[in-house]
């Protein structure tokens, strides 16, 4: 079974971040039955049919151009309240039927499987991540080629694909089905075809964080105290003063970038991307309604794709969770530790670090912030 989201779509994630990642396309064979678990045709077909889902959720394509919103949805009332962009499904598949293909749009945000996914794949690069899937009906063409600005993962979960991949040799053409996996790097020219059957494929996008944005982050506080005052008048005419008093400052920039702690910028980095995640609280409810009955004895989990990534400062601790952060004592460190190591585990596993009434507390904590679930 593989290890990790990076894994099953991979085969093996350190390979992949070390010879594949950003540079080169990847196939990889797995267990066809993994991938479709996470969208499977009859799971489509609920979504558009069965779940009032709503623009812009959903969009249609044909012959690579967006069909208008209003050729697929409808008004609605609730509680006296108009709704607007309520996909008509019978309309969806009239136009699915006369050769469009349905998109599904941001699934990471509703579809469970695929959230837990992204939410791991997120940790493991240390990029954001999204999820769409293309429901194509046979022989269909939804886009032509194009390229995308960010990395995908692409797979099957219904029917076959071909794709037309564009690389240095000219374009080559891969035909994917469930239990095939690609991956594209940015700017990887493609197109694809559904065959003789309906297509189903998911694609994952890789929204890079870039040296750009990290080094202009690093330098915002720097910036910060360059004084936002007037130019000189009479520049334009008389500009070698402008060009003297230009290289004094650059000079005092430069030796304020240069008093930069490179590793204080990378724990911000760090914390930045670990605090603003969405919220994954699948099953949430449960524990809410559980957290007062834990005790010594309750089986607990990590929660799939949730962070914990501890910083010291000092006398304390920051627990990064995601999309928030903890603070609570250093003398915690060992307690969550030990829960960093585990899949799952009771509060008496804690013993050796917390007393029973400490332990009991802190579980009931981080079940309360999302990082534990009560298994039921």
């Amino acid at each position: 079974m593989p290890a990790s989201a990076l894994d099953l779509l991979s085969g093996d994630a350190q390979t992949f971040l070390e010879k594949v990642w950003a540079s080169q396309v990847h196939l990889h064979r797995t267990d066809p039955e993994r991938l479709v678990g996470l969208l499977s045709l009859d799971d489509a077909d609920t979504l558009l049919t069965s779940s009032a889902i709503r623009t812009p959720s959903v969009r249609l394509a044909k012959d690579g151009a967006v069909l208008p919103e209003s050729a697929y949805t409808r008004r609605a009332t609730l509680a006296g309240r108009q709704l607007t962009g309520l996909v008509d499904a019978r309309k969806a598949l009239a136009l699915f039927a006369d050769g469009a293909t349905i998109v599904f749009q941001g699934l990471h945000r509703y579809w469970p499987p695929l959230t837990r996914l992204v939410a791991e794949l997120e940790l493991e690069l240390g990029h954001p991540c999204q999820a769409n899937a293309y429901l194509t009906p046979p022989g269909a063409q939804g886009f032509a080629v194009h390229s995308d600005t960010h990395d995908v993962f692409v797979f099957q979960t219904a029917g076959r694909k071909q794709w037309e991949v564009h690389g240095p040799d000219g374009a080559e053409d891969v035909v994917l089905e469930p239990g095939l996996s690609m991956y594209l790097p940015t700017g990887t020219p493609h197109a694809a075809r559904a065959q003789e059957t309906v297509s189903l494929h998911v694609t994952l996008g890789l929204n890079q964080l870039t040296w750009r944005g990290l080094v202009e982050r690093s330098l915002a506080d720097v910036l910060a105290q360059v004084p936002d005052a007037h130019l000189p008048a009479g520049y334009v005419t008389d500009p070698a003063p402008l060009a003297d008093q230009l290289a004094e400052r650059l000079e005092e920039l430069a030796a304020r970038v240069r008093t930069i702690d490179t590793r204080e910028a990378v724990a911000a980095e760090v914390r930045r991307f670990l605090t603003t995640r969405s919220p994954r609280l699948a099953g949430g409810l449960h524990d809410v309604l559980a957290v007062e009955t834990i005790e010594d004895t309750t089986l607990l989990r990590r929660r799939p794709g949730a962070a914990c990534v501890l910083a010291q400062r000092g006398d304390r601790l920051e627990v990064l969770l995601g999309d928030r952060s903890l603070d609570v004592p250093v003398r915690l460190r060992p307690a969550l530790e030990e829960i960093r190591s585990r899949t799952e585990l009771r509060p008496a596993d804690l013993a050796p670090h917390l007393d029973a009434a400490s332990r009991t507390v802190l579980c009931r904590r981080l079940v309360r912030e999302g990082l534990l679930e009560v298994v039921r």
